[in-house]
Order: structure tokens, then sequence, then C-alpha cells
């Protein structure tokens, strides 16, 4: 029953993706720890190439329709490629298995992960029911390089700490810093998230993590499904009044996460 569950929530995962350019892959870690029993740190690696794939079929769709800006794109990721590869590479295994104890409280590295990850999470929540930056792009706008850079390392950081596309990041960057139109920045974000994760994981796999191929496949085929499917119903659904609505699930899952983390 949980493995059908687990399942059904990476075919929904890939439809968020293709419905809103984002908030999808918020999912795939949540869905990986407590539906499938994953470890938080094997599921961020897990994720992250469920995320790419997903992302890079959209990203592809994408670009035959023109909506991908490629050189805000290269802009933007490369600093994020280089932070999220060493972030899998070198932080994450470096962070201790016990982070710290206090009156009999021990923060574990697995906890440590998920607390992070909410509290990513709460910050998806509420860009996505604020909905700022994200409605159109400013013509002439000066493209702002250094923090187009910043921000980059930044998402790139987060990206590999939590194993998400970070699209709820990416995307205000490049309305607010590029001035990119919203559905250039949908389709540059996707291709940003897919080859970022993509390269993050190829930061466990030096590590020598031991993967399960089947079950990545598999997983990661259905997401796949669903983002094309969330792509064919974003022609005749508003993705805008979508976002707000997954924002408060979002929000909720966050809640949920950091009680299940600190009161169990």
């Amino acid at each position: 029953m949980y493995e059908l569950l687990g399942y059904f929530s990476a075919i929904l995962i890939g439809v968020t993706l293709g419905l809103i350019g984002g908030g999808g892959s918020i999912l795939t870690v949540p869905a990986l720890v407590y539906i499938m029993g994953l470890n938080p740190v094997l599921a961020t690696a897990y994720s992250l190439f469920i995320v790419g794939i997903a992302a890079l079929v959209g990203a592809f769709k994408n670009s035959k329709l023109g909506n991908i800006d490629y050189k805000t794109g290269f802009v933007f990721a490369l600093p994020s490629f280089i932070a999220v590869y060493y972030t899998r590479r070198i932080l994450v295994p470096a962070i201790p298995q016990e982070i710290f104890s206090l009156n009999g409280f021990v923060l574990t590295k697995d906890m440590g992960v998920m607390l992070f990850f909410a509290f990513v999470m709460l910050l998806a929540a509420i860009s996505m029911i604020k909905g700022r930056g994200t409605s159109t792009g400013v013509k002439n706008k000066q493209f702002n390089y250094p923090i187009i850079i910043i921000e980059g390392l930044f998402v790139g950081v987060v990206t590999g700490l939590v194993g998400a596309g970070g699209g709820f990041l990416i995307i205000p960057a490049l309305v607010l810093l590029a001035g990119l139109p919203m559905k250039k920045a949908v389709g540059t974000s996707l291709m940003i998230i897919a080859i970022k994760s993509l390269i993050g994981f190829t930061g466990d796999l030096a590590n020598e993590l031991v993967i399960d191929w089947e079950f990545l496949f598999s997983f990661s085929a259905l997401a796949v499904v669903g983002i094309i499917l969330g792509t064919y119903l974003s022609k005749s659904v508003q993705g805008a009044k979508l976002k707000k609505g997954f924002g408060y699930f979002v929000l909720l899952m966050a809640v949920t996460v950091i009680l299940k983390e600190l009161v169990s």
C-alpha cells in the first residue's frame, strides 16, 4: 500500500513541475523518506536524479517552444553547477552523524537534513502563496551579473543539501534580476534544475554511494510521465491559482516534517 502511494507521488511530482514550473521537487524527499522508507541523505541523492530527469524532459519541451534563454541560464547555472557538485561531494559527507546534543536532545545528521529541508519548504510555500516577482518580466531591465552569480551559488548549495531543484528560488531571480518574461523564466528554470540536479548526483556517485538503480529508474520514469501530463494540462489549467493552493499544501507538509522530527 505504502509503495503504491510512493509511486503515485512520483507522478504527482512530475505533474506539479509541468503545471507550475517548480514546487514538485519539494515533495520528492518527504515521499522517499516517509513513504518509501529511505534515509534522508540517500533520499536527497535520489531526489537529485529524479528531479533532474523530470526537469530535463520539461526543459526539452520548452526548448522546442522557444521558452529558454540560454545566455541567462548559463550565467545563473555555472556557479550553481559548481556549488551543487561540491556540496554533494564534500560538504554533505563532512557533516557529522551527531551534530550536537543538549540536555538529552541529540540533533543527528538525518534529523538536521530533514529540519533544514522543512525550512526550505517553508520558504517555498511563502514564495508560492505570495507569488512575488513571478507575474511578468521587465523589459530593458539591467542584467545584474554579480547578484545573479551569488544567487546561483546559493541555490546550488541549497539544492545539494536538500535534493530539491530550487525552482521557487530560481524563477523569481530570473524574472527580477534578468528581466525574463514568466514563460521563459519557467523554461530556463527547468533547464537549470535539470543540469544542476544531475551534476549534484554525480557528486554522490564520486563518493561511491550504493544506488538501487531499478527503483531509481522506475520512480524517475513515473515522474517523467507526470511532467508530460502536467505540461499538457498547463494549456487548459491556470498555473497561478494552482501555485497558491500548492503553496498551502507545502506549508502543511513543512509543519508536519518539523513535528515528526522533533516529537517522534
